[in-house]
């Protein structure tokens, strides 16, 4: 299994920060690659979303389901299909780190667990002569500008304007 491990420092409390990290249908504000986010349920545990992503020549639908909510602290969701993934979306206090200008701050981090040669193969229409072990290869180092994207532009929905977000990478594959 590979881990992915990522957090940045928002100038707001957790409980001002949650609704944004729970609120998955307006995620594709935030990546270029996240193209639409559908709902079955009501946001809850058990909801599942369907992920709508595409990049280069692919495009692919993977199904998230909210495993556990712990407001205003962590979500965990899994996969449902094509791919052995499960991850968490945690906030933390952590009001020592608040700049001269914030009243307190929160540490945000992002976990996926994966096992990348779980993919099922037939779930995506691959182009002729490109295999799977190729995708992965291509996908892989692309996650660490993609996670910085998404920091981003979270960050500046929840603090109200934009600015440059440090993300420390706590593990990668």
């Amino acid at each position: 299994m590979d881990r992915i491990l990522l957090s940045t420092l928002a100038h707001r409390s957790p409980e001002e920060v949650f609704p944004y990290v729970e609120s998955f249908t307006d995620y594709p504000r935030y990546t270029d690659h996240l193209k639409e986010v559908r709902v079955n349920g009501n946001g809850g545990v058990g909801s599942v979303y369907d992920l709508k992503l595409a990049w280069w020549k692919l495009s692919y639908t993977a199904r998230s389901k909210v495993t556990d909510i712990s407001a205003p602290e962590s979500i965990t969701w899994e996969l449902v299909n094509d791919l052995d993934a499960r991850g968490e979306w945690r906030v933390e206090p952590e009001p020592e780190s608040a700049p001269a200008d914030a009243e307190t701050a929160s540490r945000i981090y992002f976990e996926a667990v994966y096992d990348p040669h779980s993919a099922d193969e037939n779930a995506i229409s691959l182009p002729r002569f490109v295999s799977l072990d190729w995708v992965i290869r291509k996908v892989e180092p692309k996650l660490i500008g993609e996670a910085e994207t998404v920091v981003e532009r979270l960050v500046a929905d929840i603090e109200g304007q934009p600015r440059e977000v440090e993300l420390t990478v706590h593990e990668m594959p």
